[in-house]
């Protein structure tokens, strides 16, 4: 899973990639129109309970691709370094700036926030909108040649695309079916793909709500979600040596829930994902797989030779672990289950796949 943090110039962006992926991802980044990648392990709940209850040998979280993409700024998107990075990545992380501080310049002299959100995606459905000229451009230099079945499909669907975006729609809005998306399926729309944004408040802000839920209501035709953070605040917080300490200050500032696990729960949710786990005394592991994925594809998430020679899966609910406390007492409540290749793979699973190959 590949997230692209983006957003204008000064809006903690650095700030948020360095509290995800840690300060050494940095390092001694000096060209700001070059991407910096790092990686995050996913803070999820339930795999710390999983880890308490088996305490394996080894333990393998779920990670998460986080690349800090350059500032945006108008038409930067147009190009070629911006629009590879940007195609790379499956979701985008949009920060908003809502703090204000003199002390940090803003482009626009004061912070805007709906502004932010209405300029980068007006540049996004422009970046859509100039691909499928060129595209077409070229589709019908090839039916001048001869008739291309394949080809005018494409150019059909790029032409609904294109209606589409002339309303200010995102295409992620579309109900595509497989064949569009195999059309489709290497160009870099980046309207079509998932985005979150990140409102960065003030410190003391941190704790009303008021905005996002605005925002959300207010953009709710684009197909994104808003969360709230204080980047700088948490930042600040994961300095601190104590464990203790730093969630006494969470605590005290009205943080709910860290920006790592909430950023990681709404980008597995846009994406269409959910997670499942394996456990056992030698390790305990956390997967990803789309919502709907029949066990066999779950298996295929952990190794192609599982899903080639899939016979059934022993599921778990995790609930039901936890509440019943170890795996012979949930066994004796008869909520220890086996499924075959039609079963649906629910989040939270914990599964043992039994396979031949």
């Amino acid at each position: 899973m590949k997230i692209g943090i983006i957003g204008l110039p000064q809006t903690g962006k650095k700030t948020l990639f360095s509290l995800l992926v840690g300060p050494a991802a940095l390092g001694a980044h000096t060209d700001a129109r070059a991407a910096v990648r790092g990686v995050a392990d996913v803070q999820d709940a339930r795999f710390d309970r999983l880890l308490a209850l088996y305490k394996p040998k080894r333990q393998v979280r779920a990670r998460l691709e986080v690349t800090l993409l350059p500032a945006l700024e108008e038409n930067s998107l147009s190009e070629t370094d911006a629009q590879r990075d940007l195609g790379e990545v499956d979701a985008f992380c949009h920060v908003v700036r809502v703090f204000e501080d003199d002390a940090v310049y803003h482009i626009w002299s004061n912070p805007d926030p709906a502004r932010e959100v209405e300029f980068v995606h007006g540049e996004m459905v422009l970046h859509d909108l100039v691909f499928i000229e060129k595209r077409v451009e070229r589709i019908d230099k090839g039916l001048k040649k001869g008739k291309d079945e394949r080809a005018e499909k494409e150019k059909a669907l790029l032409a609904r695309f294109r209606e589409t975006l002339e309303k200010d729609t995102p295409l992620r809005n579309l109900a595509l079916t497989a064949d569009d998306a195999a059309l489709i399926a290497s160009y870099p729309f980046l309207t079509l793909k998932p985005c979150i944004v990140a409102l960065n408040v003030a410190d003391d802000a941190i704790s009303d709500a008021s905005l996002r839920d605005a925002f959300a209501q207010r953009y709710a035709h684009l197909g994104i979600s808003f969360v709230q953070l204080a980047a700088r605040a948490e930042s600040e917080i994961a300095g601190l040596d104590s464990p203790e300490e730093r969630d006494a200050f969470m605590r005290d500032m009205g943080i709910t829930e860290p920006a790592l696990p909430l950023l990681t729960s709404h980008c597995i949710d846009a994406l269409g994902l959910q997670s499942f786990f394996t456990v056992g005394e030698d390790e305990v592991r956390q997967w990803f797989v789309r919502r709907g994925a029949s066990a066999p594809e779950a298996a295929g998430a952990i190794h192609s030779d599982l899903q080639r020679g899939f016979i059934r899966a022993e599921v778990m609910k995790y609930d039901d672990l936890i509440a019943a406390g170890a795996e012979d007492k949930l066994k004796a409540t008869g909520k220890y289950y086996l499924k075959g290749k039609d079963y649906t793979v629910e989040d939270g699973d914990i599964l043992t796949i039994r396979f031949n190959v």
